[in-house]
């Protein structure tokens, strides 16, 4: 479990690194330890033979030979002080030279390879070391030697070496880990629990994070974490107002339903009269109706439920409109407000002539308030036109134009009403309506000298 952690890894990953870079030291480091080792029995070697030099007619005892050579740890000597003259010290060998070593002639390369070369076949062999007296004690020097114990002094040195990389590779990465665990660990953790405290209750405010760390990037996480989460918190209080506003327009429905039902039915005695006026009105009146009771059936609310699946017709694009603007007539009664329709009389729509009627009787009744609260009231245009591939309805007022939070705000419900207790939901709904039909629903102009909203449908 713990080499799952970011900690655990960060510290394995550390151990491995610094051991690494501690082979890639050590081989130079055996290769040179080789090389030092060789000069220092050359440099004994020579002391050696200065010993030689310093009796008379270079003449010393056996046994004093076998000392010299024994301190020297090498088998014979040979050193040459000018052209003509040697001095040699000399001893049985186990066998011939196998391999001789030119100390005058070393590269970074040569001395890597010949410390690899001891390593591996350094067990039996006897060497003869070639190399410079130090201090001009002469033009050359060998010495003949065992390469055993060479091999085991390198083994034995490179094992200190892995043993020293080892222990500081452990003191470097658990200084590192307490380093992480502290820079890093701790602010991934707070960002951790406030997911999780957040998660088990999103509505509350109290949850959101309130960004502190010290490092740049973990401040930006959790300033970005915090504006999420209250997007996120502000959704779900407004998920949860139009949940409880889907319960009321249900109940609502429910009960309306049956008051339109009734009137409904008394309407349909109206037609019955001979006043030309109430026989104009009458047929309106129970189409009005008749729509009132399946939008209720229907139950047709933005905060009830999904729209239902628009039912795909054709029909005249005048008679629907020219029905909107007689019922938006009614309700102008004698404010100085005027509505216009300009439609081909042959032009046809494809779509759900229902929620059509819906989409476009919202906007010209948002238009109609906005226009009727103004002393100059104003004029509200409906237009359709059509091209190969769509139809467009165009509804445009005269009014003073939008507020700037209505426009940010367009389609949102609750926040789009340009109008003092408006509820924004018709905006809302017609755009959800609309999408439903695959076509758009956008505002084209919004100035002093009106507000352009624009349907537009694929023609069926």
């Amino acid at each position: 479990m713990f080499l799952k952690t970011l900690s655990g890894r960060f510290l394995l990953l550390t151990i491995i690194f610094v051991m690494l870079a501690e082979v890639m030291i050590l081989v130079p480091s055996v290769a040179r330890f080789r090389e030092d080792y060789l000069r220092e029995r050359l440099e004994r070697s020579q002391i050696a033979s200065l010993t030689l030099l310093a009796s008379p007619d270079d003449m010393v005892a056996a046994d004093l030979r076998q000392e010299l050579l024994a301190n020297a740890d090498v088998y014979n000597i040979v050193l040459r002080r000018d052209e003509m003259r040697e001095l040699v010290l000399a001893s049985p060998m186990p066998h011939a030279v196998d391999l001789v070593v030119d100390l005058r002639k070393n590269t970074a390369w040569s001395l890597t390879r010949d410390a690899f070369d001891t390593l591996f076949n350094g067990s039996d062999r006897v060497i003869l070391v070639i190399g410079e007296p130090v201090k001009g004690g002469g033009v050359l020097i060998e010495a003949t030697m065992a390469e055993k114990p060479l091999r085991w002094a390198m083994v034995d040195y490179g094992k200190r070496i892995l043993w020293l990389s080892f222990g500081l590779s452990l003191a470097i990465a658990g200084m590192l880990f307490f380093a992480i665990r502290r820079l890093i660990g701790t602010p991934i953790n707070r960002v951790v629990r406030q997911i999780q405290n957040f998660q088990s209750a999103p509505e509350d405010s109290r949850q959101i994070i309130e960004p502190q760390a010290g490092v740049t990037e973990f401040f930006k996480a959790e300033t970005a974490l915090a504006e999420m989460e209250t997007q996120l918190n502000a959704a779900l209080l407004e998920r949860k107002r139009l949940v409880a506003l889907g319960g009321a327009v249900s109940k609502i429905s429910h009960d309306l339903r049956n008051i339109l039902t009734t009137t409904q039915l008394l309407a349909d005695s109206m037609e019955m009269s001979k006043d030309p006026r109430v026989q104009r009105i009458a047929p309106k009146l129970v189409n009005s109706l008749s729509r009132a009771v399946n939008l209720c059936e229907r139950t047709l609310s933005f905060g009830k439920a999904e729209e239902a699946a628009p039912i795909f017709d054709n029909f005249s694009a005048m008679q629907l409109i020219d029905d909107v603007a007689e019922a938006e007539r009614l309700a102008i009664g004698d404010a100085n407000v005027k509505i216009a329709v300009q439609v081909p009389s042959k032009m046809n729509l494809f779509a759900d002539q229902e929620q059509l009627f819906r989409v476009i009787s919202n906007l010209t009744r948002n238009a109609r308030q906005v226009l009727m609260a103004r002393p100059a009231g104003g004029d509200i245009i409906i237009s359709a036109s059509e091209d190969d591939q769509n139809s467009m309805i165009t509804i445009a007022d005269t009014g003073p134009g939008l507020p700037n939070r209505a426009r940010e705000n367009m389609f949102k419900p609750f926040e789009g009403s340009a109008r003092v207790g408006g509820t924004g939901l018709g905006l809302a709904i017609s755009a959800e309506l609309i999408a439903n039909h695959n076509g758009t629903l956008e505002m084209i102009d919004s100035s002093d000298q009106g507000t352009s909203f624009q349907i537009k449908l694929k023609r069926g």
